[in-house]
């Protein structure tokens, strides 16, 4: 008896969040993440200066006229344990030519961040986000990861919500050099 008021449970939930969904514009998908419109894109992207994580500053590279990948991520988010290493290796290699790509480590211990971005072969520069300031501030973030694709004339184009794939990074960069 038990095991069937679960499982009444769970479909009465999901249809819940089917039916909010619907009804607030979103897209109920399986559950993978998703590039999406979001209010940023359009709009002309926070400009930061950060410490970075292995020394000196870490400013947006849009100020300076350069397309910039801005990947958010933290050492303890479970998702980013996946995609920070794979993304890492696919910079490595396929360098984006023309585009900055800058981490931006949020929320984060600097220690546990020192550790997880050596691990994942993360290039530099790592800007440290120590307390969210530009990712849930700035940005408007309430999870990681997120990927910003910024124009060299520091407007927003794109934004991937949850962990990138090879593929979406791609066609995000591809599109920044154009």
């Amino acid at each position: 008896m038990m095991m069937v008021s679960i499982g009444i449970g769970v479909v009465v939930a999901v249809a819940l969040i089917a039916v909010v969904s619907a009804l607030t514009g979103g897209k109920v998908t399986g559950g993978a993440s998703t590039s999406s419109t979001s209010a940023l894109v359009g709009t002309k992207a926070a400009d930061f200066s950060l410490a970075g994580l292995h020394g000196g500053t870490v400013t947006a590279p849009y100020r300076d006229h350069r397309p910039t990948v801005l990947l958010f991520f933290a050492s303890w988010c479970p998702p980013c344990k996946g995609e920070v290493p794979r993304v890492s290796a696919y910079l490595r290699a396929h360098p984006p030519a023309g585009v900055s790509v800058v981490g931006v480590d949020s929320n984060d211990q600097s220690a546990a961040a020192t550790r997880f971005v050596a691990r994942a072969g993360f290039p530099d520069p790592v800007a440290v986000d120590a307390n969210g300031t530009v990712a849930s501030g700035d940005f408007g973030f309430a999870t990681l990861p997120e990927t910003v694709f910024v124009s060299s004339s520091g407007v927003v184009r794109a934004v991937h919500f949850g962990a990138i794939s090879d593929a979406a990074l791609a066609r995000g960069i591809a599109a920044l050099a154009h």
